[in-house]
């Protein structure tokens, strides 16, 4: 899956760096485009993305064990519900467009909010999409068949690039916006086409009642507010990033790409085979093996996630400036993203640990908790947003909100370790400790390593830099990780070579 996700991944840098260079880096219009293909994923999150992990996944997961068909009826009806109810949200989304242009980027011009509007209204129908999509990639994980839905981000990506290349020649508008959604209607298509192969009977029933929709609402009541603060986190460090000027809002996205890409292929991975595990787990009342599993996700997560991290913070402006500073890029702006990409870098392991440890409430099918956690780090997000807007230059607001990042999930990943071993009576304390002290170690000297690299060879090429740093800083933090004998990062390379070998 980790392999799906990497490739899946990769092709949705080559379509970000397509669109760039295809629409400038800078311009208003690179800005409208990425503004408005937000909302649908905005929407979609508010109403089923953060249900679909701590509410859907657990209740289709308890229906394959305990029903008499193994959940084939009930998983038929929440599917229809699914395909009724966010049709007509779509409807309405899209005659709302204005107004979630204008909460989304207050900051836009009046001919920069119109081309996001009517850039919206292709965009929008996406969330029927995405959750169509959603909802076939859970039951065939339950199935325990975790390809299709890890690979079919990858057909989106392919027909985005396919479409921005297009545009290059053609200048097409209408091509641009239009293609943009087809992307994601064959993502849809494949995980769709997928289930229909598993062997499972895709129906949708007229009357989808009988799965306890008042349950499913009790419990998706606190999930609704998490997702009300996550969102409005995001809303928040969009709005103060169109305060940056042409360009801010673009800098914040792309770092937030490639800030999400180690973030997807490992920690997501993780998450996503460790939910339908953890709910079994959950529903025998076998909460030593959910310690197990994930102190586990987390230790292998932070061997991993940690280099990474500091990766991102030494190189951010040499990678923005290979990655986008090609075709119409305005240079200014290519530094600026540069230093948000490296602030983000200080984010990457607290964020990445405490969704992680949030998937031992929902295979609880505790949606309260962690809403109210999640809360929590969206007003501290919020605050340190509005600080940022107040203290820094117009022309660096943008970065302080990676910081505003750092702070929220931090606090908010110490609130979820210690309401997690009071909730399941241990936490596997000392040994997650012991590993963060090794990580810590073996990553300092890996990063001493890569700043000598970036002395001898300088920035002025970036590829060079980077080759250099990455390369020189790796091999000391594989050194020094092996001296002190840092299991979890043995059993990443052993996974990984069997993954190898199995492909």
């Amino acid at each position: 899956m980790a392999f799906a996700t990497l490739a899946s991944r990769v092709a949705g840098f080559l379509r970000v760096l397509v669109l760039t260079a295809a629409l400038g880096l800078g311009t208003r219009l690179l800005d409208a485009y990425n503004v408005a293909n937000t909302l649908p994923n905005a929407v979609y999150e508010l109403l089923i993305g953060g249900a679909m992990a701590s509410v859907i996944v657990p209740l289709l997961t308890r229906a394959a064990l305990t029903d008499p068909d193994h959940g084939v009826l009930y998983t038929q009806r929440l599917l229809s519900l699914m395909v009724y109810g966010l049709s007509a949200v779509t409807l309405l989304a899209v005659v709302l467009a204005p107004w979630l242009v204008e909460l989304v980027a207050p900051g836009f011009t009046a001919e920069q909010h119109e081309m996001a509007v009517v850039f919206s209204r292709y965009f929008l129908p996406q969330i029927l999409f995405y959750g169509v999509s959603a909802t076939a990639g859970a039951v065939l994980n339950i199935r325990g068949r975790f390809a299709a839905p890890a690979w079919a981000p990858l057909c989106n990506s392919l027909v985005v690039i396919v479409v921005g290349l297009l545009y290059v020649l053609s200048g097409s508008f209408t091509l641009l916006a239009a293609g943009t959604s087809l992307g994601v209607f064959a993502q849809m298509a494949l995980v769709v086409w997928a289930l229909g192969r598993s062997g499972f009977p895709i129906r949708l029933h007229l009357d989808p009642r009988g799965i306890a929709i008042r349950r499913i609402g009790g419990l998706a009541g606190w999930v609704l507010l998490s997702v009300l603060g996550a969102q409005a986190f995001l809303i928040a460090a969009t709005r103060v990033a169109s305060l940056s000027g042409p360009g801010g809002v673009t800098a914040y996205q792309n770092a937030l790409a490639v800030f999400q890409v180690p973030f997807a292929v490992i920690a997501l991975s993780v998450m996503t085979t460790m939910l339908p595990r953890l709910s079994r787990n959950a529903a025998r009342r076998d909460h030593d093996r959910m310690v197990r599993d994930l102190s586990l996700a987390v230790r292998v997560a932070v061997v991993v996630m940690a280099p990474i991290a500091v990766a991102m913070v030494l190189l951010g402006r040499p990678v923005a400036t290979l990655l986008f500073e090609h075709g119409n890029s305005a240079a200014p702006t290519v530094r600026l993203l540069g230093t948000v990409l490296a602030a983000f870098g200080l984010a990457l392991v607290p964020f990445s640990a405490y969704s992680i440890l949030q998937r031992g409430f929902y295979a609880l099918q505790d949606t309260r908790t962690p809403a109210l956690i999640t809360a929590g780090v969206a007003v501290i997000g919020i605050a340190g947003c509005a600080v940022a807007g107040f203290v820094l230059p117009a022309g660096s607001i943008v970065v302080g909100v990676p910081i505003a990042y750092t702070i929220a999930y931090t606090i908010g990943l110490l609130t979820t370790v210690v309401v997690l071993r009071r909730r399941l009576g241990w936490i596997d304390g000392r040994r997650l400790m012991r590993t963060h002290v090794r990580v810590l170690i073996a990553v300092s000297a890996g990063a001493a390593c890569a700043v000598g690299a970036l002395f001898l060879v300088g920035t002025s090429i970036p590829v060079l830099a980077i080759s250099a740093a990455a390369g020189v800083g790796a091999l000391g933090y594989l050194a020094v990780a092996k001296l002190l004998h840092i299991g979890e990062l043995r059993l990443v390379v052993v996974t990984t070579l069997g993954g190898l070998r199995l492909s």
